[in-house]
């Protein structure tokens, strides 16, 4: 699987350095239609390790509708670091290779900000 940026100013990396919370991780997911079910159980497997990962809160898979083959995770974590921590643990890192070769996901950090009146 490759990594694409979201933000070519501000590294997934970085933020994953960060030690504020409680944080939203967003990823997009792109891959060949033809591996959309094998990007399904790849993801489904991740989301089980995570869910048992310190500081994990909740996650959601969403798809693009149409027969659409992209795909967005909406994950919440305490923080920043703990995600960062459950993404680089060799074990998370292995898991990585079980993705179809024609997924790229762009995974960036986000707060959620109030904006009065909304």
């Amino acid at each position: 699987m490759q990594l694409r940026e979201l933000d070519e100013h501000v590294t997934y990396g970085t933020q994953l350095q960060e030690d504020d919370g409680p944080v939203v991780l967003i990823n997009v997911f792109t891959v060949a239609p033809e591996d959309a079910e094998r990007l399904l159980e790849a993801w489904t497997d991740d989301a089980a390790f995570m869910k048992r990962q310190p500081g994990f809160i909740s996650t959601q898979l969403h798809r693009g509708t149409a027969g659409s083959s992209t795909f967005v995770n909406v994950a919440e974590w305490e923080s920043a670091r703990a995600l960062g921590q459950a993404f680089r643990s060799p074990e998370f890192q292995a898991r990585i290779a079980h993705y179809p070769d024609s997924a790229v996901a762009s995974p960036h950090v986000f707060e959620r900000i109030g904006v009065p009146g909304i």
